[in-house]
């Protein structure tokens, strides 16, 4: 028979390699000889097992047992033989198992010897695992309830029971009192402590639509040294209700800084009916992006306050968050238009003729707004630029830059304005740009006239005075009043001339009354009117005349 022992200081280094990089196979010399690959207890009180292969049947396995924290020369703790093939095809190849009798709990180092039927032996060859000798700590008989969770029936109850078996007696598990029992459940978490009868009770609502359910004791209290064997998970899911909401705009126009309401009511579909659904969230996304939120109230009302920071004109309203665990999501489709803030100043000057001279800019600052195709621009009027305000004329405005801070300018002329009004400008918005209107300006001119216009002495002789008489006034609303101070211009065309020619200025006094005389040279015909010359808010009065016979 080969037989190859193992020597004490082979034996050392084999010892120390394994519990740094881990032992290589022992095997007998040459290559048909046995193979260790192995030896543990799998978490299994009371049993080791050992991993081993040869090219004949093995025949012979023992194992002995050295406790870790034993002083060197110590005696074995203990040794088994007594083992029977667990697994594999035939007794050259496989897992053998064998009963473990120590007295003291605690972690050992195991070697093995082995034989096959050709006799070649091995001895001593050490295990790359200690032998955790110790109690181990599992959970028998764990219930769920529900197992599928739903809207209505949100928490579940986990119950079992923690068993401590010592491998000194692994036949007889008892109850583990006071042991904390860890529940895992995707993103919920939460713990509970065993009774005298080691039966615990947690619960947990789920965080998540699927979730494994983890639940292992913790190696504490009067087991702090005891083995928790890996926890299998238990595979779990909720089921989602259906939701619908109500939606009182599915579109809004906002101008830029201004804030919009959207209001409706949420309702969950349970096996009750339809039914108000509280706490739950509504928001306005556009693509990923959340323009704003708000959350349902305990009777399922919503009041969504939406900014005009963003526009979103294909956006849509959201109940509900990816992933909630008893509830679906519902969508309503939405649409947010933002018209960006404008300006708009006005120039205005009333001219000698009645015609309004017009002019000014339209411009916006934020550079996501456009300018439409055909942006236009109404003048309007009012008596007293409060109220009543009155469309004059609507235009185009050209648009040269088409760049936000730059103006686009514009003139206009009315032929026939009011001659004592307020003005103003309004740019005519679309959703995607506001309305602005300019600040009113006040242009006025008065119509004038002369009344009773006379010329005497008629005949009169050459040489002498010629006074004129009537009265300078000027229209103010629908009454004429005298206009003092004026100086209407004096006009003189001789006789059998078509052409007037200017004389002088006439004056007026505190009740209009003309002031003034000529010397009579010919005949002719004297006019008198009020010329553009006389001041920035009075008009041009039409001529009145008087043939004056000189002799």
């Amino acid at each position: 028979m080969r037989r190859k022992p193992f020597l004490a200081a082979a034996t050392a280094t084999a010892l120390s390699a394994s519990l740094f990089t881990g032992t290589a196979a022992a095997h007998a010399d040459g290559t048909d000889g046995p193979v260790l690959s192995d030896a543990d207890g799998w978490y299994e009180p009371g049993l080791l097992f050992v991993t081993a292969h040869s090219d004949s049947p093995l025949t012979r396995i023992t194992a002995h047992f050295h406790r870790l924290d034993a002083p060197d020369g110590a005696a074995e703790a203990g040794e088994t033989e007594d083992f029977t093939q667990h697994s594999g095809q035939d007794a050259r190849s496989g897992v053998w198992q064998a009963p473990v009798h120590l007295a003291e709990l605690g972690d050992y180092r195991v070697t093995v010897d082995l034989q096959d039927a050709s006799g070649a032996t091995v001895t001593g060859a050490l295990s790359p695992h200690t032998l955790h000798y110790r109690t181990v700590l599992t959970i028998a008989g764990l219930t769920t309830t529900p197992n599928v969770p739903d809207y209505l029936h949100q928490k579940v109850s986990v119950s079992g029971t923690v068993v401590a078996r010592d491998p000194r007696d692994p036949a007889t598990p008892a109850p583990a009192d006071g042991t904390t029992v860890d529940v895992s459940a995707g993103h919920a978490r939460t713990t509970a402590t065993t009774g005298a009868d080691g039966r615990f009770t947690a619960a947990f609502v789920p965080a998540d639509l699927s979730f494994q359910l983890y639940t292992a004791p913790e190696a504490s209290g009067s087991y702090r040294t005891a083995i928790v064997p890996p926890a299998y998970p238990q595979d779990l899911h909720t089921t989602q209700a259906p939701v619908r909401f109500s939606v009182s705009t599915h579109a809004l126009n906002l101008a830029q800084g201004a804030t919009g309401t959207v209001t409706g009511h949420a309702e969950i579909q349970t096996t009750s009916g339809w039914q108000a659904l509280p706490n739950t969230t509504i928001a306005l996304q556009d693509q990923a992006h959340v323009d704003g939120q708000t959350t349902t109230d305990s009777r399922g009302d919503y009041t969504l306050h939406i900014s005009s920071d963003n526009p979103a004109p294909n956006a849509e309203l959201v109940a509900g968050t990816g992933n909630m665990p008893f509830q679906q999501t519902a969508t309503e489709p939405f649409s947010l238009h933002v018209a960006y803030t404008t300006h708009t100043a006005l120039s205005a000057t009333l001219n000698d003729d009645g015609t309004l001279s017009a002019s000014g800019y339209v411009s916006y600052d934020d550079s996501r707004a456009h300018w439409p195709a055909k942006p236009t621009v109404t003048l309007q009027y009012s008596q007293d630029g409060k109220s009543a305000w009155k469309n004059a004329a609507t235009f185009a405005l050209p648009i040269r830059h088409n760049k936000p801070l730059l103006q686009e300018t514009y003139a206009h002329t009315l032929t026939k304005a009011d001659t004592d009004a307020y003005w103003r400008a309004n740019f005519n918005g679309t959703p995607d740009l506001g309305t602005s209107t300019a600040k009113p300006v006040h242009r006025y001119r008065y119509a004038t006239r002369v009344t009773g216009f006379h010329a005497s002495p008629d005949p009169v002789r050459k040489g002498k005075s010629i006074n004129f008489v009537g009265t300078l006034q000027y229209k103010k609303g629908t009454a004429w009043k005298p206009l003092v101070g004026g100086a209407p211009t004096l006009y003189f065309k001789p006789h059998g001339s078509s052409t007037y020619h200017y004389v002088c200025e006439l004056g007026s006094d505190k009740n209009g009354h003309l002031v003034g005389r000529v010397s009579a040279q010919q005949d002719g015909t004297w006019a008198i009117a009020l010329s553009r010359e006389t001041g920035d808010h009075l008009l041009a009065s039409s001529r009145v005349t008087d043939y004056v016979d000189v002799r």
